[in-house]
C-alpha cells in the first residue's frame, strides 16, 4: 500500500476539498483522508501510480507540496534535523559576518557551498577566518537579535518526542548556536563544529576535524547503533549540499526549501509546507500535534 500525502503552507491554508479530490482521481482512487482542513491530506492507494511526477508539478504550481510513499513504516524514530535555514530561518555564519562587517561577502560563499560549488571545509575555514577579533559575546548577541525558529519546529520536536522518537540537531554550524537552539526546542542531543575563543575573543580557527558531510552520514550510524535501530527508522531533513548525504541514507530524507542540488536528489521535496510537514509526512493529524507551551509563549 501507498499513500500520497498532499500538504500546503499552513499560513495560506490552500489546499481546498476540490483539488484534493482532483488529484485522488487523478491517482486513480476516489477518497482521501483530512490530516488538517485545508492544509494536509492522505490519498491511499494500492499501487505506485506512473504520473506522479506530472501531479507533483501539476500541484507545485498551485503552492501544494506532494509526497508518496510506502504506508507502512511511514512513522519514524528518530528525528535527525539540520540547523542553518532548517530549524532556524537563518544562517548563523552569515549573521556572525555582519557584525564583522562582511556580511556579503560571507554570504555569498556560503550559498555558493550550500549549493554544492564549494568545497565544504574549506569554505568553512575561509569564513570562519573573517570572525577573527570578534568579541565572544558577539555570539549571545546574534541568538538575542537576529535568530528565529523555522515556523512548525516547535511542534515537530514535541510531536515526535512526545511519540516516543529520539531528536537530534547535528549541524555543519557551531555548537555555541546548536546548544542554544537545541534547548530551546528540545532536542535531545546535538552535533557541530566548535569555534575556538581566547582571551574573551573569536580566534578566527575552527576545532578541527570539521563536521560536514560525511559527519552527518556517520551520526546518523553512531544514532541508529545507539537506539538499536535502522536507517530506515530515521527522518532526516536538511536544505543544503552537506546534508544530502543523511537525507539519502535515512529512511525519509526531506528537502526543506532546499538548494536546487538537493531538491535534484531527493523524492521528498517541501519547498511550500513549514516544518509541520514532516510531520504530516509521517501520518501525524493536526489534533496529535504537541504545542510546547515554554517556545510558544516566547
Amino acid at each position: 500500500m501507498y499513500v500520497a500525502t498532499l500538504i500546503a503552507n499552513p499560513e495560506r491554508a490552500n489546499l481546498s476539498s476540490a483539488l484534493a479530490i482532483q488529484t485522488a482521481i487523478k491517482l486513480g482512487v476516489q477518497g482521501m483522508v483530512w490530516l488538517a482542513e485545508n492544509i494536509a491530506c492522505d490519498i491511499e492507494m494500492v499501487k505506485f501510480p506512473e504520473n506522479t511526477e506530472m501531479v507533483w508539478q501539476e500541484l507545485q504550481e498551485q503552492g501544494i507540496d506532494f509526497v508518496i510513499q510506502q504506508i507502512e513504516g511511514r512513522r519514524k524514530k528518530v528525528l535527525l534535523a539540520d540547523m542553518d535555514s532548517t530549524m532556524i530561518r537563518q544562517e548563523c555564519i552569515d549573521e556572525l559576518a555582519i557584525e564583522a562587517g562582511v556580511g556579503a561577502h560571507v554570504a555569498d560563499i556560503t550559498a555558493r557551498a550550500m549549493n554544492g560549488e564549494l568545497d565544504f571545509d574549506a569554505a568553512l575555514i575561509e569564513r570562519v577566518g573573517l570572525m577573527k577579533g570578534l568579541d565572544s559575546s558577539v555570539i549571545q548577541h546574534v541568538l538575542d537579535t537576529r535568530i528565529d525558529l523555522m515556523l512548525g519546529g516547535p511542534e515537530l520536536v514535541a510531536t515526535m518526542k512526545a511519540n516516543g522518537a529520539y531528536a537530534a540537531l547535528v549541524s555543519g554550524g557551531f555548537t555555541d548556536f546548536t546548544q542554544a537552539v537545541a534547548a530551546t526546542l528540545g532536542f535531545d542531543e546535538n552535533r557541530a563544529n566548535t569555534l575556538l575563543h581566547a582571551d574573551g575573543k573569536l580566534t578566527g580557527k575552527v576545532k578541527m576535524p570539521i563536521l560536514g558531510r560525511e559527519a552527518k552520514v556517520e551520526a546518523l550510524n553512531d544514532l541508529t547503533a545507539k537506539l538499536n535501530l535502522i536507517s530506515e527508522d530515521v527522518i532526516a531533513v536538511g536544505d543544503g549540499a552537506n546534508d544530502l548525504g543523511m537525507l539519502m541514507l535515512a529512511g525519509t530524507g526531506v528537502a526543506l526549501h532546499a538548494k536546487p542540488i538537493v531538491a535534484a536528489e531527493c523524492d521528498v521535496r517541501l519547498n511550500n509546507a513549514d516544518l509541520t510537514g514532516l510531520l504530516y509526512v509521517q501520518g501525524y493529524k493536526k489534533s496529535d500535534f504537541v504545542f510546547p507551551k515554554a517556545v510558544s509563549e516566547s
